[in-house]
């Protein structure tokens, strides 16, 4: 039986400060992304501005579509931790 998180990156189309760009994401990443934003109340695209305006401060900037990856876990650690703490 395959294992179901096992795919290739696809590539979507996404809007930054109203440039368009396109990111390749594994499908399961898509998924974390969209539960993320629809948490906060946002579009997909406003919160990968967020995300890519923070990656643009960084000391050592990563690409695009590896800091959403990196963000989408460090949130999930990160409530996994709130949790914890209640």
């Amino acid at each position: 039986m395959p294992a179901p998180h096992y795919h290739p990156p696809v590539k979507r189309s996404v809007t930054i400060d109203r440039h368009q760009t396109s990111i390749s994401l594994e499908p399961v990443f898509w998924d974390m992304l969209k539960h993320a934003a629809a948490e906060r109340g946002l579009a997909i695209n406003a919160l990968v501005s967020q995300i890519d305006a923070q990656r643009i401060v960084s000391e050592t900037p990563p690409g695009l579509a590896s800091a959403i990856r990196v963000w989408l876990v460090a949130n999930m650690r990160d409530g996994d931790n709130r949790r914890d703490e209640d």
